[in-house]
């Protein structure tokens, strides 16, 4: 509206110029080189405007001629460009809906349109992966890293090319390139973690966690948990040649994730050796009451040594107390107590158990006590066959399938940190745990002596321990007791296998002690004056 304004005035304006020119006339006389030119003012200023238009005119077409082919050139190299996008976008989306052909096609028009557009180079290495053809991908990712803005993106495709072929030193190297490149970056920062955890580099991957914390790409609680598990696992590999180190660094673990149970169970075992039981107890406490373990209970009823099996059951009933609702509580007062040869005790708190809750652990017990309070052979053999057929028990696993006998920091399938999670494994799994109580049943039933079968499948149960010293209050031998004649099924001969496993099992009495950490001579390790000892049993 505004323009159109501006141009009516303009129009009425030079109508009024010419009208006021054509109301007062004169005469222009002009004399140049024995020429004399005389014509009207009016007429004069009429020709002046044509000939200043006419000028204009020249000018603009002798512009237009010298730019035409700077203007041919500019509209080529956008109609080419135009083309190459069209043809990234298709090859986009070709790539993702798995068309090999035509992301093949489009790949090879967009190179020839757009040959330096770094979408072309990834269209390119894309559509090769596609192909599978791995050479031609691999020289176009290095390629790129020749372009500082392109050089993180050849990194990455590199990384994830090595990963493919299982070069994981390549990957290590590429993910490092790319950490010292762009720290920022998130992808390089986990994947040198999980591969420097699967190496077991324990030392680096702390380092990268660091990092990893340092820029955001890794929350303050998930550090602080992965930090303590890679702190643990230190710890584990260091327990027995450096033990001072290996305590230092599973504190250092229980400090940062107190239900972390490994570390309480490494630096529990340690510090007994040392005689510092104050410290044991208020380690063991404080992780018992967010995740009870055996090894806990172990450590706990063997903090100090030289104690009596009924020291020992008094004191481990304190972690009873701690949580009387799991499970683990209930065996480990089980446990203390058959070592003390309170079967009442044993069984009273295992009664609960009985019925609903009847795992293969409680069943093994209570074929334990069976055997050795009694000698009631018809009795264990009774338990020993619910065993089989009880729920499974906890263990060290992991959220897929995978198992084991001791904590792992990770996992062996999939490398995953921290996988290990004492719980019931997922899916009825065929273990060792099945075969093994299904063979003592076995020769449980074919055997006339079945005190060291129960004593085997009751450590198999509650979970192998090491030996610990001897104690200074042997164990009486079971009552020998008449078995009633079997049936026919079960007085089937027995194998080989099975003769050979009753002859070289160990005694109940050496199979059922759970692990009593020595103390170090050269260190007695004296709880200072001002610890009160919590354990409550006299030394």
């Amino acid at each position: 509206m505004t323009r159109l304004i501006l141009f009516l005035v303009a129009v009425i304006v030079l109508a009024a110029s010419l009208s006021w020119l054509a109301d007062r006339p004169g005469t222009l006389l002009v004399t140049w080189q024995g020429y004399e030119i005389e014509t009207s003012v009016f007429r004069a200023v009429v020709l002046f405007a044509a000939f200043i238009g006419l000028a204009f005119a020249v000018w603009s077409i002798l512009t237009q001629i010298w730019s035409t082919p700077a203007t041919l050139s500019h509209f080529l190299t956008r109609r080419r460009q135009r083309r190459g996008l069209d043809a990234l976008s298709s090859g986009m989306i070709a790539i993702g809906a798995g068309d090999r052909s035509m992301a093949t096609r489009y790949a090879l028009q967009a190179r020839k349109s757009l040959p330096h557009e770094p979408l072309t180079l990834l269209l390119r290495a894309q559509a090769a992966q596609l192909s599978d053809d791995k050479a031609t991908a691999r020289r176009i990712f290095e390629a790129m890293l020749a372009a500082p803005d392109t050089e993180q993106l050849g990194l990455r495709g590199l990384f994830l090319e090595a990963g493919r072929e299982g070069e994981h030193e390549a990957q290590r190297q590429f993910a490092e390139r790319a950490l010292k490149l762009n720290p920022k970056l998130s992808w390089p920062v986990e994947e040198l973690f999980t591969l420097q955890c699967k190496d077991g580099d324990w030392s680096g991957a702390l380092e990268t966690l660091a990092l990893a914390k340092r820029h955001g790409h890794v929350e303050r609680p998930v550090a602080d948990r992965r930090r303590a598990v890679l702190l643990t696992a230190q710890a584990q590999a260091l327990e027995e040649d450096q033990p001072e180190k290996a305590l230092t660094l599973a504190l250092e673990a229980h400090g940062a994730a107190p239900s972390l149970i490994p570390a309480a169970a490494i630096a529990g075992r340690l510090l007994a050796a040392r005689g510092n039981t104050a410290r044991v107890a208020k380690i063991i406490n404080k992780t018992w009451v967010k995740a009870p373990h055996p090894e806990l209970a172990t450590a706990y009823a063997y903090a100090r040594v030289g104690d009596s099996p009924r020291d020992r059951l008094d004191r481990v009933k304190t972690l009873f107390q701690l949580n009387p609702q799991s499970i683990e509580s209930a065996v480990a007062v089980a446990l203390a107590a058959i070592e003390a040869h309170d079967y009442d005790e044993a069984r009273r708190i295992l009664q609960p158990y009985t019925e609903g809750g009847l795992t293969r652990r409680v069943a093994a017990l209570l074929a334990r006590i069976e055997a050795e309070e009694n000698g009631d052979k018809g009795r264990a053999r009774e338990w020993l066959a619910r065993a089989v057929t009880a729920p499974r028990e906890a263990t060290w696993s992991t959220a897929d399938g995978v198992t084991a006998d001791r904590w792992l920091p990770v996992s062996p399938a999939s490398g995953e940190l921290d996988a290990f999670q004492w719980r019931v494994p997922p899916g009825d799994l065929e273990g060792g745990e099945d075969r093994i109580l299904g063979a003592d049943l076995t020769e449980f039933i074919a055997s006339n002596e079945p005190e060291t079968v129960i004593a085997k499948a009751a450590v198999v149960a509650t979970g192998p321990v090491p030996e610990p010293p001897p104690s200074p209050q042997p164990k009486p031998a079971a009552p020998e007791a008449k078995v009633a004649p079997q049936t026919a099924k079960a007085e089937a001969p027995v194998s080989a296998s099975a003769l050979d496993k009753q002859a070289d099992a160990p005694s109940r009495s050496e199979r059922s002690r759970p692990f009593a950490p020595s103390r170090a001579p050269d260190d007695p390790g004296p709880v200072s004056d001002d610890e009160a000892d919590p354990l409550g049993v006299r030394a």
